[in-house]
């Protein structure tokens, strides 16, 4: 099975996803905004926390509790994309949900699933990503 994110293409997906809410429309044809640059960031430093206590760890196999605060982000981004529209509209269009599962205890998979994060926040602003 394919990851959906790798080290060749998590850039040049975390673009795309952020095109793809850039032209988003509704019924009337009218351009939804996008999920604010500060929610956005929200998100990433969740996922920043866990990051920055990964990396000093030495084994590839993450330990039960750094797995449990894991599951605990992903509860946290259904938690948030149901709160709020623009948020579920990222969390699907960029797999988020799909992309925890996939770390499974991993930490190359968790950094990378870091990286594409910050992917996602760097193509958000640069595409016009806004606060309000």
């Amino acid at each position: 099975m394919e990851m959906i994110i790798t080290e060749k293409n998590y850039v040049e997906k975390a673009e795309n996803v952020i095109l793809k809410l850039k032209e988003k429309k509704d019924k009337k044809n009218r351009v939804i905004p996008m999920v604010t640059t500060s929610k956005l960031r929200n998100l990433l430093s969740m996922t920043s926390d866990i990051y920055n206590e990964i990396l000093n760890f030495q084994e590839e196999e993450l330990s039960e509790e750094i797995c449990g605060r894991i599951d605990y982000l992903k509860v946290r981004f259904l938690y948030e994309a149901g709160r709020e529209e623009k948020v579920r509209d990222l969390v699907e269009e960029a797999k988020i949900i799909d992309c925890i599962n996939e770390i499974k205890g991993n930490r190359k998979r968790y950094i990378l699933f870091s990286r594409y994060m910050e992917a996602l926040v760097a193509y958000h602003r640069y595409y016009g990503g806004r606060d309000n």
